[in-house]
């Protein structure tokens, strides 16, 4: 709890963000970085931003007062788990169902098990 009041499991029931709301500080440090998603941090007193900037994702917190932007990763000491690696691997995953293979070079089966999908550019 803050300042010597009390704790809910639940940090929403006191601590609230909205993606404006986060926009407008992200967007008051650096007017290229967009927000895409904003929510509860691996950490208790964090939020969680997903940005976007120069094409590319990333993640950001702000703390609870809202004074403050961090960036880079949060590692869980006692794991050595690094949570944002591991979250950014999340947002980067690609379902490969949804790749359109009407237009492509296809060796093997179609309906094969496993699926190897190559991006080239021969230019």
């Amino acid at each position: 709890g803050e300042l010597g009041g009390s704790c809910e499991k639940d940090c929403q029931k006191c601590h609230k963000i909205t993606l404006d709301e986060a926009t407008k500080i992200v967007k008051g440090v650096n007017p290229q970085i967009e927000v895409v998603e904003v929510g509860l941090g691996p950490v208790r007193g964090l939020w969680e931003l997903v940005i976007e900037g120069g094409g590319k994702k990333g993640l950001a917190y702000i703390d609870f007062s809202k004074g403050h932007i961090i960036t880079g990763s949060v590692i869980n000491v006692s794991t050595k788990e690094n949570l944002t690696g591991k979250r950014l691997y999340d947002l980067s995953k690609v379902d490969v169902s949804t790749i359109p293979l009407k237009e492509a070079l296809v060796m093997g089966k179609l309906d094969a098990k496993y699926r190897v999908i190559v991006f080239d550019d021969p230019d």
